[in-house]
């Protein structure tokens, strides 16, 4: 049998580490492989050599370390301007120092975080951060760029050690580094305010933590083994505390766990006592301590974000009155709705706003060309309605007449304020939903036809009940059509200001949809109350404000001129996106992974696929592998394993969402198949010299092939670098330009 060679896995490189964890690695193939591997081995390091070991993974470490931050803070101030979503978190970021409340589809932490970074590094708060392309001329914007860096930074450390902590392999590890700090794509995100680097750096993290305490499997209950499994849980919150695709490497850790428990379980030397505390521990570290970061990463983000703002009218009437500013904060209003009271009218689906309507009709083809009525998720006069009876015209308010309360069943007449249209149905097609009735601004003055009459009805009341200002939750009734005021939810093209759609429905069934409340009411007749005792308690607000993140998340579009794209682009890098510039005299910037890294990722998930086939199928019929091969073969299936897994969790998922999606969502697996790439051709290499062990170059084949990687990785970085620092000049459909060799796609356009 041909012996070892070329080092590493095979040889010394799979013994345990002397320390307080055992190497997983180690772990993976057995101590009679190591044992016979070490054995067999002709290139055991000598005692002496021994203590050069960890200084040289130190100083491989921190040159590794060195270049990620040097190549991901070049540059770093160009361009002076806003590109991209920095003009979403950026102004996030100054919403967290101004403590403005706004909504948004993601966690708070990750714009916490950036606006943390800001106030630290002296930014005040007081730039608008209105579209990209805007000057950032003396506002600091370093910090906040900074910052994501040095996360974004971290991540190639992090990768190399996970990948080192699977493999025992330095050339692996380095291999890995070397795929993840040429990659313009990973570099390109980590230079600006986005939340993805900080999201990569969550997940990262976890993974780590998630090896390390797997490696420690030996030495149960130790100050180690409890320090990375806590880190495990204090990652994990953290990477759902900046976006729900935190989810993906929950659920891996997750699986990893109960394989792991799975084989405690299994193991009838442990008492039933030790099993128990094993599942004890990680209920502890993996769903009590994440749960209560999570939770406290919102209790302060309520508590910072105090002051009315944009993101109010997302929300519903109750959580308003706790924010200062907001005209339901310690006001006072009627208690009971009456006629002749100004209202609006707020639907309790959230996230889809007052009922609403302004001058512009539907348009020629539209239903009836009457005045539009929408819902609107701002406060606006046009929210505005005036409550009236059926019959009638005298005005309500005359202080001569008593007040005549609005009760239960009542048939009402709703005047928008501002044009003086009755809210008005008939059987004409909604715009957007089929069978349901369009709903119109309709009349003169006030003065209308029986189409714009309603019977309002409290949900779960007695006729002749009175109707509470907030709490009491309604339907209207159309009473000639017998359907009911809804929300779709759908949105409406530019021509209804991109608002969202009323119909009236002829499905009767009780829906959010179709339940409003009364929110704001002014009547000079009535006396107020207080609103103090509405405001809701703090679960009742996490609870509100996760229904309104997942239906945005859901009802995400994209805007004119965005570059949307398909999961199926991703892996294979087919378009990019502009981050910064479109013509040949901007300075511009272009999100594109390096192509080399990327299909080489994509070549090694196959020849993983195919290699990872072979060695299963063989171990499963009981095939006697030499000793190399075997303990190569079992780091590749569950090391290799681990990886293939994380990229899949961070991959497939996209196909099954509805929502936009976008190139940047592949960067979190791709960090999963550019490990995966650096452990599978290691591996392959040394197979390759291990079977050409009879030839006098064998022992150079797995060096020489990892340099060749190394040096191919790092020219293609050359090349392409521009991509990601900057360019200025002819793009590269132009000849002249010096990027025009490189356009490899027709579909790249930069």
């Amino acid at each position: 049998m041909p012996p070892a060679v070329g080092g590493g896995l095979a040889g010394s490189e799979l013994r345990p580490r002397r320390g307080r964890c055992g190497s997983q690695a180690a772990r993976a193939v057995g101590p009679d492989v190591a044992t016979e591997a070490t054995a067999r081995s002709p290139k055991r390091p000598a005692p002496s050599s021994r203590r050069f070991e960890a200084p040289g993974r130190w100083a491989l470490l921190a040159l590794v370390t060195l270049m990620s931050f040097a190549t991901r803070f070049h540059r770093l101030d160009q361009p002076p301007h806003i590109c991209w979503d920095e003009t979403h978190f950026g102004k996030m970021g100054s919403y967290y120092i101004n403590r403005t409340f706004f909504f948004d589809v993601h966690p708070p932490l990750g714009k916490m975080l950036i606006g943390l970074a800001g106030h630290l590094s002296g930014y005040d708060g007081t730039f608008l951060f209105q579209k990209p392309g805007d000057e950032y001329e003396h506002h600091s914007y370093l910090g906040m760029r900074g910052f994501c860096a040095f996360l974004g930074a971290l991540l190639i450390p992090f990768a190399y050690l996970t990948v080192l902590e699977l493999s025992q392999s330095l050339p692996a590890a380095l291999l890995t580094a070397a795929l993840l700090t040429f990659d313009t794509g990973c570099l390109t995100l980590s230079q600006y305010i986005l939340l993805d680097p900080i999201l990569m750096f969550f997940i990262m993290a976890a993974m780590l933590s998630m090896v390390k305490y797997n490696s420690c499997a030996n030495r149960p209950f130790s100050a180690p083994w409890w320090l990375w499994l806590s880190l495990t849980g204090v990652n994990l919150a953290g990477a759902l505390g900046v976006k729900f695709v935190g989810l993906f490497i929950i659920l891996q850790v997750g699986w990893n766990t109960v394989s792991d428990l799975w084989h405690l379980f299994g193991d009838l030397s442990l008492s039933m006592v030790t099993v128990g505390k094993h599942l004890t521990a990680r209920i502890l570290c993996l769903i009590v301590l994440p749960l209560a970061l999570y939770t406290a990463t919102y209790a302060v983000h309520f508590m910072v974000l105090n002051k009315s703002g944009p993101g109010d009218g997302f929300f519903s009437s109750a959580f308003q009155a706790r924010l200062s500013g907001n005209n339901l904060h310690n006001a006072s209003i009627p208690e009971h709705l009456a006629y002749g009271s100004v209202i609006t009218v707020k639907s309790a689906r959230m996230a889809v706003g007052y009922l609403h309507s302004h001058r512009h009709l539907y348009p020629e083809g539209i239903g009836a060309r009457q005045q539009q009525v929408t819902t609107y998720l701002h406060k606006d006069y046009n929210n505005l309605w005036i409550i009236k009876k059926h019959n009638t015209n005298s005005d309500p308010l005359d202080p001569s007449l008593p007040v005549e309360f609005v009760r239960h069943g009542d048939v009402i007449r709703l005047e928008h304020k501002e044009t003086s249209r009755n809210l008005h149905s008939h059987y004409h097609e909604a715009p957007l939903t089929r069978k349901h009735y369009q709903v119109t601004g309709y009349g003169i003055n006030g003065t209308g036809d029986s189409n714009d009459f309603w019977r309002i009805e409290v949900v779960n009341r007695k006729f002749g009940n009175r109707i509470k200002v907030l709490r009491s939750r309604i339907r209207l009734i159309h009473l000639v059509t017998g359907c009911v005021l809804g929300s779709s939810g759908k949105v409406l093209p530019k021509w209804g200001w991109e608002q969202l759609e009323v119909t009236c429905t002829p499905y009767l069934k009780e829906t959010l949809n179709s339940i409003w409340n009364v929110e704001d009411h002014i009547n000079p007749k009535l006396p107020n109350i207080s609103l103090d005792v509405l405001q809701p308690s703090f679960p009742e607000i996490m609870l509100e404000a996760h229904m309104v993140m997942i239906r945005g998340n859901n009802g995400l579009k994209p805007k004119g001129n965005e570059f949307t794209s398909k999961p199926w682009h991703w892996p294979i890098n087919y378009q990019g996106l502009r981050f910064s510039g479109i013509n040949d005299t901007d300075f511009r910037v272009y999100l594109l992974g390096n192509p080399v890294v990327w299909w080489l990722n994509l070549l090694s998930i196959a020849l993983y696929l195919l290699s990872g086939s072979i060695f299963a199928v063989a171990l499963q019929r009981g095939a006697r592998l030499p000793a190399e091969v075997e303990g190569l073969s079992q780091v590749l299936l569950q090391g290799g394993g681990q990886l293939l897994l994380g990229w899949m969790m961070h991959y497939f998922p996209f196909f099954l969402m509805g929502r936009i999606l976008y190139f940047h969502h592949y960067f979190p697996a791709m960090l999963f198949s550019s490990m995966l790439t650096g452990l599978l051709w290691d591996i392959l290499l040394r197979l390759c010299a291990w079977s050409l062990a009879s030839f006098s170059l064998a022992g150079h084949v797995h060096t020489l092939g990892i340099l060749s990687l190394l040096l191919g990785i790092a020219y293609s970085f050359y090349l392409f670098h521009p991509l990601a620092y900057g360019m200025v000049g002819p793009l590269a459909q132009d000849p002249r330009s010096p990027m025009a060799g490189l356009r490899w796609l027709e579909s790249w356009d930069f």
